[in-house]
């Protein structure tokens, strides 16, 4: 059986979206013939802890850990609330942004390139440079974000002339933190100069959208192919859908994430409609910025909010499956175009219509409307927005709200590791 030995941080019992993705690459490798061994952190400091994740770690799998040096844990000892916030990605605008925040920025952007987890490449390289040798490993799969994971693929690269699949979860150079990472000129070049090595010396490189594979064919020749997240079969029972009318978000809704035509469309509604206000549930599972929890304030929101805070996966899931509607936000940006969450598949396959809220030309919006679950909308659109919402809550008093999904099988995670094999397979 052929082997590939995967490099990754994110890994049960990690929680929140970076983890999925190898979790289910991995659980379906063996059929169709790789092994997979899997080199994570054996202390790393996470930001989510989701404990129910670990039961799901396929006992195919080979485990290898080895310690790493943590910056984060002493970033604590400046704030612990700020620290977490940083590591999570939710980071406040910037006049917004505290003394100790822009402190943080400045030394997470400068003095850890590519990012907080750079003091972990060296003693991987030595430790992985033995195994592979030892152990005749095949193939070698990073995955980032954290990007200084591809960088122990660059240099065991070099070493051992390996056949190297780099995997890009999110973007490097362009992703919307890294403009907040308060970079000076040199850094800025460095972190270039090293995803163009990266780019250029992977065998194969994988991203998640076509919109990145748009960006990353302008920088390398290598070849470059698209592998979405997706969704995967689930042991969790269908609850019964909520007697309100809820409409839930589920994920991080950071500061710039925040779709004020939609608040004030809402706001619209519950004022002008009764049978509404009555019935309307805006549900926020996960972290919520305080500048998101300001505006909804500021548009008279609050009553009708239930904020749940982090759950476990599986609560996540019935919590999809139970709400009448499901809301998707991303940054109203040209750079996220590119971001299609994970938790998007699940989303359809929950037979829960989607409203999403994003910018023009994103691969979210494709995807949506050529699968029929939901409806995607532009910042700018809050009247469509309203009617909208509004035709699907006079389908909810009808009892005829429902989602007509197609195309789906696409997404599968079964079906999406064997394109992941079908490149493993291919010789160097």
């Amino acid at each position: 059986m052929k082997k590939a030995l995967i490099i990754l941080y994110y890994w049960p019992p990690a929680g929140g979206p970076g983890v999925q993705r190898w979790l289910k690459f991995v659980k379906y490798l063996p059929e169709f013939g790789i092994e997979p061994i899997v080199y994570c952190p054996e202390n790393p400091n996470y930001p989510i802890v989701d404990e129910s994740l670990v039961s799901e770690v396929s006992d195919a799998v080979t485990i290898l850990k080895q310690p790493i040096k943590e910056p984060y844990r002493f970033a604590n000892l400046l704030s612990k609330k700020n620290s977490k916030q940083i590591s999570s990605g939710v980071i406040p605008k910037q006049n917004k942004q505290t003394f100790i925040q822009k402190l943080l920025l400045y030394i997470r952007g400068n003095f850890f390139i590519p990012d907080a987890r750079k003091h972990w490449i060296k003693p991987s390289v030595s430790f992985l440079s033995e195994y592979i040798e030892k152990h005749h490993i095949d193939t070698i799969i990073t995955t980032g974000p954290p990007h200084s994971l591809h960088l122990i693929g660059l240099q065991l690269k070099e070493q051992r002339n390996i056949k190297w699949l780099a995997d890009f979860r999110d973007p490097w150079t362009t992703i919307g933190y890294h403009k907040q990472l308060k970079l000076t000129r040199s850094s800025a070049t460095k972190h270039k100069d090293f995803e163009a090595q990266v780019l250029q010396s992977a065998d194969q490189i994988v991203v998640t959208s076509n919109n990145t594979k748009k960006e990353f064919t302008s920088k390398t020749n290598q070849p470059i192919t698209v592998i979405t997240n997706g969704y995967d079969v689930h042991k969790v029972s269908r609850p019964e859908k909520d007697k309100k009318f809820t409409l839930s978000h589920i994920g991080s809704l950071l500061s710039e994430r925040n779709p004020k035509q939609l608040w004030e469309a809402l706001s619209e509604l519950i004022k002008e409609n009764s049978s509404f206000s009555e019935a309307f549930q805006l549900q926020l599972i996960g972290v919520v910025s305080d500048d998101v929890l300001q505006t909804l304030q500021e548009y008279k929101l609050s009553e009708h909010i239930n904020i749940m805070g982090y759950v476990s996966h599986d609560e996540a899931l019935k919590a999809q499956m139970s709400s009448r509607l499901l809301l998707l936000v991303e940054i109203d940006s040209e750079d996220t175009k590119v971001i299609i969450p994970g938790k998007l598949f699940e989303y359809m396959i929950s037979e829960t219509p989607i409203l999403a809220v994003g910018p023009k030309d994103s691969d979210v919006e494709t995807i949506i409307k050529s699968t029929n679950t939901g409806q995607y909308f532009y910042y700018d659109q809050k009247q469509a927005i309203k009617s909208q919402i509004l035709s699907y809550f006079e389908a909810y008093k009808s009892n005829t709200l429902s989602v007509n999904a197609i195309g789906l099988q696409q997404y599968s995670r079964k079906a999406l590791t064997k394109s992941l094999v079908d490149l493993l397979k291919e010789q160097p």
